[in-house]
């Protein structure tokens, strides 16, 4: 567990599933996973993290990990705890996390409307690999696909 000014990121468990939930149902940016979806995170394999504040979980980060690339498949803030560093702790503890398990490169892709979230990857030296166009729906966009060197 990290701790980062009455802060603490620890790993994802199946308990945690509501609240994620919660979290998820409140960011209509955010891919949008059933409370059953997330309980099973843990059994396929995926690695998340949670961000407490004050023992309450208000973030959480997903990854999945293939021999030495891995990608990031969530990750959310409650909106009253946005712009607060919280991300950031988040995906620094998992690109941490992931060098130690030598992943080489780190990949995700984001709504194109989305430009806060594009805007915070880029400022954590990701880069612009692609796009997806008619990725998303509701409403239906593109995905912009990014990636993380994790090595050097």
């Amino acid at each position: 567990m990290r701790a980062a000014a009455n802060k603490q990121i620890r790993r994802f468990d199946a308990r945690d599933a509501g609240v994620v939930g919660e979290i998820l149902a409140s960011s209509p940016q955010a891919a949008a996973w059933t409370v059953k979806s997330l309980e099973q995170l843990n059994k396929r394999g995926e690695l998340g993290w949670v961000i407490e504040d004050k023992k309450k979980v208000v973030g959480f980060l997903v990854a999945r990990a293939v021999v030495a690339e891995a990608e990031i498949l969530n990750l959310c803030i409650a909106p009253e705890k946005r712009r607060t560093g919280l991300a950031e702790a988040l995906l620094d503890t998992a690109v941490s996390e992931l060098r130690r398990t030598r992943v080489d490169r780190l990949f995700l892709e984001v709504r194109e409307s989305n430009t806060p979230a594009i805007s915070f990857y880029e400022k954590h030296q990701f880069r612009e690999t692609g796009r997806r166009p008619g990725y998303y729906r509701d409403p239906a966009e593109a995905a912009v696909l990014m990636m993380k060197e994790l090595t050097g």
